[in-house]
């Protein structure tokens, strides 16, 4: 039987779920605190999650500013990887921004992850240049990419 994956925006009641993808996810993931300031005291930070029965799957952050977004990290537990459930995530952060009128997207992504970066180019994403060192874990570069909306 084929699971229903919700997606929505993020509540603080979704942190702890939160922390938990970005610890499986990354080197240096985000902690409970910088998630609560960015849900109570950044007024720039928009969230959306995925779920499966109500429990939290994935995430999206993005900070927007006029008509900018920047996103901020994107991540999908383990085993829910490879069912297209970050790509998902990722329109329903473009149809958010465009709602908002936002005109510019950007982001950073390892140049080693090149799952990713096919992913960003299949939503219209290209490349725009690198950030030497740019992660403090491992001191890799980071290549930026940005799409312009319509």
């Amino acid at each position: 039987m084929e699971q229903v994956v919700n997606y929505r925006l993020m509540t603080r009641d979704d942190i702890p779920s939160v922390v938990q993808i970005e610890t499986e996810s990354f080197a240096t993931p985000w902690t409970e605190e910088i998630f609560e300031h960015e849900m109570t005291g950044n007024n720039y930070a928009h969230y959306i999650v995925a779920t499966i029965d109500e429990q939290v799957i994935g995430h999206c952050g993005m900070w927007i500013v006029l008509d900018e977004c920047h996103i901020t990290n994107i991540a999908v537990l383990k085993k829910h990887r490879g069912f297209g459930i970050g790509e998902q995530i990722l329109r329903k952060a473009i149809e958010l921004c465009e709602e908002l009128e936002v005109k510019l997207m950007t982001l950073e992504v390892r140049v080693s992850n090149e799952v990713a970066q096919n992913m960003y180019r299949k939503l219209g994403f290209q490349d725009g240049g690198i950030r030497k060192n740019y992660y403090t874990d491992d001191r890799e570069d980071a290549l930026v990419m940005w799409v312009e909306l319509s």
